[in-house]
């Protein structure tokens, strides 16, 4: 990656663009991902991991950003006892972009969590490992978050994001 300067700042421009805050590091590493996946990216590299994609150098980019006041992180206890956390984008990650990148971003941030991890778990599987079937993989992979309903609506959310202006085609799995 590029200098830490430069990477704290396209971390805080994911969390500007995507309207301001996002709620969750999962979250953000998503979103992140699929920025990366649609040709938005800032050239973080992201691996396999239990949630689905994600990128150590994002998440060292991010505790940067807040560091130096381009992000404010609160840490809050979950209901189930977990700690999670709200990046808010200060004015020093400058003014929100308007144009394909920032609707992308904002799209992919409003998707419920599991949702979001499951659809960018399904593309990364695709993606990057070559899967015919990615939603099949994907609910064999995190079979304790693919009922109710979730798995089709990360279909449906990905089928959104499909349809939006990208710089580049996102995997057409849906």
């Amino acid at each position: 990656m590029g200098s830490d300067k430069r990477d704290r700042e396209k971390a805080a421009e994911i969390v500007r663009d995507a309207g301001g805050e996002i709620i969750g590091r999962t979250k953000l590493q998503k979103v992140a991902y699929l920025l990366e996946l649609a040709g938005f990216g800032d050239g973080f590299d992201f691996e396999y991991r239990h949630y689905g994609p994600y990128s150590e150098d994002l998440a060292n980019a991010i505790r940067m950003a807040d560091a130096f006041g381009l992000v404010t992180e609160v840490e809050r206890v979950a209901n189930w006892g977990g700690v999670y956390s709200i990046y808010k984008a200060s004015d020093a990650a400058g003014a929100r972009t308007n144009g394909p990148r920032a609707t992308f971003c904002k799209s992919a941030a409003t998707i419920a969590p599991i949702e979001l991890e499951l659809a960018a778990t399904a593309a990364y599987l695709s993606a990057v490992e070559g899967y015919n079937d990615p939603w099949e993989e994907t609910a064999r992979r995190k079979p304790e978050k693919v009922g109710g309903g979730r798995i089709e609506g990360a279909k449906e959310a990905y089928r959104q994001l499909v349809a939006l202006e990208t710089a580049k085609p996102l995997p057409m799995i849906v």
